[in-house]
């Protein structure tokens, strides 16, 4: 008999994200959850890159010896194509993902995780998280300083200290695992595990044999919960099997993605990265996608700064230069002479059609229409202006709080927000936690409110310049799980000497 895994998953948006920025693969192989970050810098697609990335390894004909050696390479190959992304469009600095992935092979398991979306093991009716979370409040609770159950509800539970985000190579946590048959494995996002205690995963793990039924019950909890975050969850049964049914299976069985990585318009967003066939909502193999090899294959030198804009042939700077790599959301197009030339023709057609005799009288009702549905479209955009300039947020500009005016979002490309105050306050002065708050924007309401957040956060900064400076601050020193060093850098951008000069209002 031979030990294989048979698996399910399901990612749901939850009840306040107005998108999903989770992603999972699930595999004959291949395990994978990842939690986008960054929001409106991209956070779905750095999953969507994540995950493309990893089930490469679904199809690959590797030892066990490799297979540790193949999830760090995934993991770095990851954040290179991230940092490509963030330098063909600096907008999406600040975009990141976690991920938790495990790699099957003849009855061994290898585990790569870095973030906080986890990994358990329900073995012979006991559950156990196998992973470990790299977060701030995890490292409180590692030093005893508070229990696990506050750490559930404390105000920086969600302030990550690793994430794979382009700024460099990231370290994941590597392990090996022997499977037996009757383990049962869950992979889930911070949606689910941090709604739903580990009690009641277990209950529906141990309880629910069937496994698309098992993650339909996980995430229905979560949204139960109030799912404040997207939901996730791979659950997958390593069970026996004869030589027939492997067979069977390796012939039969396609991969499932959900969640960012399944929509189109991410991977229309991610030219150049191949996606499971089998699994593809776009109704093609990889060369069906728009686009074009617009991701250099393993690791590549990146030049930040580089004069040369366009970048090396394959990179994404070449890419977005050719048209190919949409910078802001769609798809980019190009036109061509002889579209102009097209457009000329029936512009001169549609004149002279309108100087016949009769054409109003014979048009007058499709003209009235026209007239009625232009006027109720200008006063729609009318009022939606009005309603953009009575918006406000604080978020970060180049390494800098800033005060917005608009909303944190696009519109076929076009930002709905304009920067009205650079502050001139360093994002990597703050605490991480409000470092992360700001990168993610904090809504204000009004301008008056805007410009109260900007003195609190100016008055921790300073609080940070103290000696010792407070837990939380970029220079206090933070035990982090399985490191002997002193704590993780800030995720915010270092600020340069001054302060950018703010950009032109957005059209």
């Amino acid at each position: 008999m031979t030990l294989l895994l048979r698996y399910a998953a399901r990612s749901d948006v939850g009840l306040v994200r107005s998108a999903n920025e989770d992603s999972a693969f699930a595999g004959r192989r291949l395990l994978a959850v990842a939690d986008g970050m960054g929001g409106h810098a991209a956070g779905e697609l750095a999953s969507a890159t994540a995950i493309a990335t990893l089930a490469e390894l679904d199809s690959e004909d590797l030892g066990p010896e490799e297979l540790l050696t193949e999830l760090q390479q995934a993991i770095e190959v990851s954040a290179e194509r991230i940092a490509q992304f963030i330098d063909a469009d600096p907008s999406r600095a600040g975009m990141g993902t976690t991920l938790t992935a495990v790699l099957w092979r003849d009855g061994r398991l290898a585990i790569v995780h870095v973030g906080d979306s986890r990994a358990y093991l329900l073995r012979e009716g006991e559950l156990q998280q196998i992973t470990t979370d790299h977060t701030y409040v995890q490292s409180l609770v590692d030093a005893g300083r508070i229990t696990p159950e506050e750490a559930r509800r404390h105000p920086k539970r969600n302030l990550m200290l690793r994430a794979i985000d382009g700024s460099g190579l990231p370290e994941g946590d590597l392990s090996l695992r022997e499977a037996q048959a009757g383990d049962r494995y869950l992979l889930c996002s911070d949606g689910l595990s941090g709604v739903v205690d580990d009690a009641a995963i277990a209950r529906v793990l141990a309880e629910v044999p069937d496994r698309t039924a098992a993650v339909s019950a996980l995430v229905d909890l979560a949204l139960e919960g109030g799912a404040p975050d997207n939901v996730t969850a791979v659950v997958a049964d390593v069970v026996e099997a004869d030589a027939e049914e492997v067979a069977r299976e390796a012939a039969l069985a396609s991969p499932v993605v959900v969640g960012a990585a399944g929509e189109p318009r991410n991977r229309a967003a991610l030219p150049g990265l191949q996606f499971p066939e089998d699994s593809s909502p776009l109704g093609g193999g990889p060369g069906d996608l728009p686009g074009g090899p617009a991701v250099a294959g393993g690791l590549v030198s990146r030049s930040r700064g580089s004069s040369d804009a366009q970048g090396p042939p394959g990179s994404i700077g070449e890419a977005v230069a050719s048209g190919a790599l949409p910078l802001a959301g769609g798809v980019a197009t190009a036109t061509t002479g002889e579209d102009l030339h097209q457009d000329e023709e029936a512009a001169q057609d549609l004149e002279a059609a309108s100087d016949r005799p009769g054409f109003v009288r014979r048009h007058a009702a499709w003209l009235a229409a026209g007239a009625i549905l232009l006027a109720s479209l200008l006063l729609g955009l009318a009022g939606f202006v009005w309603w953009l300039s009575s918006q406000w947020y604080v978020g970060s500009q180049a390494g800098y709080v800033a005060v917005y005016q608009g909303v944190p979002q696009s519109l076929a490309g076009i930002p709905l927000s304009r920067v009205t105050t650079q502050t001139g306050l360093p994002l990597a002065l703050l605490p991480y936690y409000d470092q992360q708050q700001v990168e993610r924007t904090i809504d204000a309401g009004t301008e008056a409110e805007a410009a109260r957040i900007v003195a609190d956060l100016g008055a921790k900064a300073a609080a940070c310049s103290a000696d010792p400076p407070p837990l939380g601050c970029p220079t206090a020193s933070i035990g982090t799980p399985g490191s002997t060093g002193t704590g993780t850098p800030s995720p915010g951008a270092t600020p340069t000497s001054s302060p950018p000069a703010s950009p032109s209002p957005a059209p």
